[in-house]
């Protein structure tokens, strides 16, 4: 069975950023189908300055879409469906900087305000997705995905960027359908599934970790990475963040539902870096270019089910918590949360809102869309004394 190939290239800045792209994709050699319509589908999250690390960033996304171009692509919009429903995906690409390139390149924003239920009955887990009207106009993807920290999943790349697709309305309610890491992680496979990108290219020149993926900080990462396997590339960055690849549902069930490859002795790594060209296996890039002090929840407690920690399953999960200090009291956090009966909320006479965590399904929306970065995740000391004295 042919490997999984990545490409990683190094870029130490935006300013070169479309060189390294070019040299990368043309080191990927993929076959580009010219006289089809192709989306772009950058991370458009929420409205963040390109420098805060939360959306890809516009250099990244004008390099691939100038590259595509060259190459004979014509047929060419763009767009992802933002955290909530009620943030259109105009304002926030403005925000980005990724509407000017797409303008300067002649990139056409597609349809993201309004879906349609596609079925998808070779499904495992979901058997139907409310895609967005532009992704289903498209003849196919390359997703431009951002390296991020995710309180769910615990990273976001390739693979959790596509959940873009899905209309913004709906999203909230795949949450509650598929409540938890696990859960998301297979739909998120049945998705990858349903529709296959053409090509994925992270942003990993500036990276985000801690909180994310919104509230984090930036870490300066220095890579760009591309693959046609979603699942190979998620792989590798994790790598990059010291990160275990096993501990990520989104690697685990992408490989378990054939989205892709996991496994070290299936992927094949090309490293890009000044003049030289090498090609080295999967441990070799821990080994050599793990960054040891990224913030990344490296705990094994919450990783899918233990059978002898079932009982003490609720106190082992993460929950979202506020900053009293940070809360502006906006109510983002209300609006986003998918729950039929909202988790969190404004008691009567109180500025800051409140969650009653028996609703509460840990999809961490609410800290996702926060525009004052006042939520984050809080691991119970119980999980943290197993992940630090049980070898689990």
């Amino acid at each position: 069975m042919e490997k999984s190939k990545v490409v990683l290239c190094r870029c130490e800045s935006y300013e070169n950023a479309d060189v390294a792209v070019r040299r990368m994709l043309d080191e990927l050699d993929v076959q580009l189908p010219t006289e089809k319509t192709i989306l772009l589908k950058p991370n458009l999250l929420t409205k963040a300055l390109p420098e805060k690390a939360v959306t890809t960033h516009p250099a990244v996304f004008a390099a691939v879409g100038g590259y595509l171009r060259d190459k004979g692509c014509d047929k060419l919009s763009y767009g992802d469906s933002p955290g909530t429903h009620f943030m259109g995906t105009l304002s926030i690409s403005k925000v980005c900087g990724i509407h000017d390139e797409a303008e300067k390149l002649g990139i056409a924003l597609a349809d993201f305000e309004e879906g349609a239920e596609v079925p998808y009955p070779e499904g495992k887990s979901a058997k139907s997705f409310i895609i967005c009207n532009g992704v289903r106009e498209a003849d196919c993807i390359v997703n431009v995905c951002k390296m991020k920290t995710h309180m769910l999943e615990r990273m976001t790349g390739a693979q959790k960027n596509l959940f873009g697709i899905v209309y913004g309305f709906n999203k909230g309610a795949t949450h509650v359908k598929y409540p938890n890491s696990v859960a998301f992680a297979k739909a998120l496979a049945d998705l990858n599934n349903m529709y296959p990108p053409i090509l994925h290219v992270m942003d990993g020149i500036d990276a985000m970790e801690g909180n994310g993926p919104s509230g984090g900080t930036v870490k300066h990462m220095g890579w760009l990475l591309a693959s046609v396997d979603p699942v190979a590339l998620d792989t590798v960055a994790c790598l990059l963040m010291d990160l275990d690849p096993e501990l990520v549902p989104t690697n685990t069930y992408g490989a378990a539902y054939g989205v892709g490859n996991t496994a070290f002795d299936k992927i094949s790594v090309t490293v890009l870096e000044g003049e030289s060209r090498e090609e080295i296996d999967c441990g070799e890039v821990r080994a050599r270019y793990a960054v040891k002090d990224f913030d990344v929840y490296r705990g094994a407690a919450d990783k899918g089910k233990i059978k002898h920690l079932a009982p003490f399953e609720p106190l082992l999960r993460k929950k979202p918590v506020i900053d009293g200090d940070k809360c502006v009291g906006c109510g983002i956090c209300v609006e986003s949360c998918p729950a039929e009966k909202k988790a969190v909320g404004f008691k009567k006479g109180e500025k800051i809102p409140s969650y009653d965590y028996k609703l509460c399904i840990r999809c961490f929306c609410c800290q996702e869309m926060c525009p004052k970065h006042a939520i984050s995740a809080k691991v119970s000391p119980l999980a943290r004394f197993i992940d630090r004295n049980w070898k689990i």
